[in-house]
């Protein structure tokens, strides 16, 4: 192959890349132009544990100028990003798959889907659970005096973090599963690792939550939990010695 072909083929990668991400980024911007017209209706959802835990007379507050427009547009946002995700990491696929093994691409395609489905489950019990159990026990803390109203651009900040580690947590799965059927840690490697993989679980919890025991506690039992399903599926789909002639047979020589 001599450099000139080299360079074409580098340059028409370059190219399908800029058309996959244009497409991604597309995805986002329609599903959000679609939602735009219930951003305050999208805001109110995510801020419904919040009020809900607050006392009588409690309020969320909106101190900034723009404030007001600007917080709503960004769940807006995040909101559309989660909802054409699927589509984005199609895109991802799609761009990869030419370089993929065939035993490669027909395990691709579950991952993708188990993940997205993984990261939602994580946000849905980040929201149905964790916020309304740490958002009471936090206000209840509240001295008796004192008027509970959090600011919403701080408040958003807070759900957000929340959102991404524990859809993040419970990606570990997926992970470990991976992780055993590429052949990279045995399933006995991962298992000697458990107690480290508890004292890992509660330091991660420590820095991404709050400083109170509740909501560390709500982040770090499930990331240990998802850890022995992961090595429950890792002993499902680890490969055999005779998963391996297949494999190797659908590599081009």
């Amino acid at each position: 192959m001599t450099q000139e072909d080299t360079e074409q083929g580098f340059l028409s990668h370059l190219i399908e890349l800029r058309s996959r991400i244009v497409r991604a980024a597309a995805s986002v911007i329609l599903v959000f132009l679609a939602l735009s017209p219930f951003m305050r209706d999208i805001f109110d959802l995510v801020s419904r544990p919040m009020i809900a835990a607050l006392p009588p007379g409690g309020t969320l507050l909106a101190t900034g100028v723009i404030t007001p427009f600007l917080v709503p547009l960004k769940v807006t946002l995040f909101t559309a990003f989660c909802l054409a995700s699927p589509y984005v990491l199609y895109q991802a696929w799609a761009f990869i798959a030419p370089g993929l093994y065939q035993h490669e691409k027909r395990l691709a395609m579950p991952v993708i889907v188990s993940s997205v489905f993984m990261f939602f489950l994580g946000m849905a019990y980040c929201y149905f659970v964790v916020f309304r159990v740490i958002f009471r026990f936090i206000a209840n803390f509240a001295p008796e005096h004192v008027l509970v109203s959090p600011d919403i651009d701080i408040y958003w900040g807070l759900v957000l973090r929340f959102f991404i580690a524990f859809g993040l947590a419970f990606e570990v799965p997926i992970v470990v599963m991976l992780l055993v059927r590429m052949g990279m840690v045995s399933l006995e490697r991962l298992r000697s690792l458990r107690r480290y993989m508890i004292v890992g679980a509660f330091v991660i919890a420590a820095v991404v939550t709050p400083p109170d025991a509740v909501s560390q506690l709500l982040l770090a039992v499930p990331l240990c939990l998802l850890y022995e399903l992961g090595l429950v599926l890792g002993r499902l789909v680890r490969q055999r010695p005779d998963d391996e002639a297949p494999a190797q047979a659908a590599e081009p020589g």
